[in-house]
């Protein structure tokens, strides 16, 4: 089983990164960072070094002195591998610009995915701030089969899918996975219809392929059946039987008042040899449509919550009885205040646990505020000012993490989330004494504050704390696609 705990991969050389490089002495560097506190998970390695770019390509992380075309000075901030997020819907320049200013050089949607695998990549080509990847969408494969209706609503939802439709699912799934998906990404709450046949047929394409499934689980809450514990139960068992690696989408809204148990479960499965993670957003509050399934009769029963704990995020209105239903008739975008402080501080703690924001897009300068700020708030509330994680720790969980959660399956991922000679220029640089997070639930369209200067594969996106306009150096985070036959 590999290891999700961040002690593997601690025997990695620090020779490799001490003062090696790849030119020779006396080489120009096309950009160094100068004298930085530099922090690498990967080695352990914390120690004021001077880091050389050439071609977007670290080549040197050294004691001695280097020179380059481009010398930029960082003492007194950390040098930090960028930020690796598995869990960004927002996937649009709006979304990617708050992304870089909280230090994220990777953004990828994986719980929802893509209907259309080849389409994703095709439109961000050139055009991406940040790196960018999706998984093939088992709900949209699901949308696309089942078109007509069921007494509850749209057969896609609420309709049982036949052997044959699962088979025509799955046809749509492995084209996806053929195309360089990263993965299979579920969302089984919002498709209650979804039998749990259905979602054992499509772990054993991933298990075929070789792929992680990343999973919105079926239920929450404490309410049985259909709470946490039993939505989790499914995720092991399923990776028991197919052998398949699966990764739980926010475990803090997913487990509620259940988190600590709920971990408890995925470090059992991991010591039984399961391949399985999870992840959490540092809010005491989620956000989706309010016309989602979840929010189908019963959802107080189920959540613990109340009308009141719903804000409609257009205006900011909490909502009453009335409101609920008329909203609910509309759709909408809406956050949901139900995730008890505790649980997200246990979760964020958790050495299991990555970090990763659940980032929506903005509407209007509208949204959830973990869409700008997740990775500065762990920074500066979780680290600075609660000492609850060690900044190594907290940098483990937003970079290096990640990172292996995917780079078994994209080959890409090897390179990302270390620094170390020959790894890609994905850097972030903060001041540890500053950073924090401005975006809020009433005004969420706010710049983190304290990440200084942004690479991705080389290049500046923020410097000196200002959106660099006109660069585009994202890539496609992508699996080598099947040969053609």
């Amino acid at each position: 089983m590999r290891s999700f705990l961040g002690i593997a991969g601690l025997a990695a050389s620090l020779a490799v990164v001490v003062p090696h490089a790849m030119a020779q002495q006396g080489q120009t560097f096309d950009i160094v960072l100068v004298g930085g506190r530099v922090m690498d998970p990967e080695s352990g390695m914390d120690a004021v070094r001077n880091v050389g770019i050439i071609a977007g390509r670290i080549a040197a992380i050294s004691a001695q002195p280097l020179s380059g075309h481009t010398m930029v000075p960082v003492a007194g901030l950390v040098v930090a591998p960028g930020f690796i997020d598995l869990h960004a819907h927002g996937q649009d320049s709006v979304s990617s610009r708050f992304q870089a200013h909280d230090g994220v050089t990777t953004a990828l949607e994986l719980e929802g995915g893509t209907a259309n695998v080849s389409s994703f990549y095709d439109v961000r080509t050139g055009r991406a701030i940040v790196n960018y990847g999706s998984t093939v969408s088992h709900g949209g494969a699901r949308y696309r089969i089942l078109t007509d209706t069921t007494p509850e609503g749209p057969a896609s939802v609420y309709g049982a899918a036949s052997a044959d439709a699962m088979r025509r699912m799955g046809a749509l799934i492995r084209s996806g996975l053929d195309e360089g998906a990263l993965g299979i990404g579920f969302g089984i709450q919002y498709v209650p219809g979804a039998r749990r046949e259905e979602i054992l047929s499509m772990f054993e394409i991933a298990a075929e392929h070789d792929v992680t499934n990343f999973v919105h689980t079926r239920g929450f809450g404490r309410v049985e059946p259909g709470g946490s514990v039993e939505a989790v139960q499914e995720l092991i068992a399923n990776a028991a039987v197919t052998g398949a690696s699966v990764h739980m989408v926010h475990v803090g809204s997913s487990s509620l008042g259940e988190v600590p148990l709920v971990l408890d479960m995925i470090a059992g499965a991991q010591r039984q040899g399961i391949d399985i993670s999870t992840e959490v957003y540092p809010y005491t509050a989620g956000s989706t449509n309010i016309r989602a399934a979840l929010f189908d009769p019963g959802w107080r029963d189920r959540t613990g919550g109340d009308y009141d704990d719903i804000e409609w995020v257009a205006t900011g209105e909490r909502l009453t009885e009335e409101t609920f239903h008329r909203f609910r008739a509309q759709g909408g975008p809406i956050i949901v205040h139900i995730i008890p402080q505790d649980m997200v501080d246990y979760a964020v703690a958790h050495p299991l646990v990555m970090i990763a924001s659940d980032g929506v897009p903005y509407i209007g300068g509208r949204a959830h505020p973990r869409g700008a700020g997740t990775y500065a708030r762990v920074l500066g509330r979780y680290v600075r000012e609660q000492s609850a994680i060690p900044l190594m720790e907290a940098l483990r969980k937003m970079s290096l993490m990640p990172a292996r959660r995917l780079e078994r399956a994209v080959p890409q991922m090897r390179n990302k989330g270390r620094l170390r000679v020959g790894a890609d220029a994905d850097i972030t640089v903060f001041d540890p004494d500053r950073v924090i997070d401005r975006a809020t639930y009433a005004e969420p369209a706010q710049y983190s504050e304290g990440i200084v200067h942004v690479l991705v594969n080389g290049t500046f996106v923020v410097r000196d704390e200002q959106l660099i306009d006109g660069v585009f150096p994202g890539v496609g985070i992508r699996r080598p696609l099947a040969p053609v036959q």
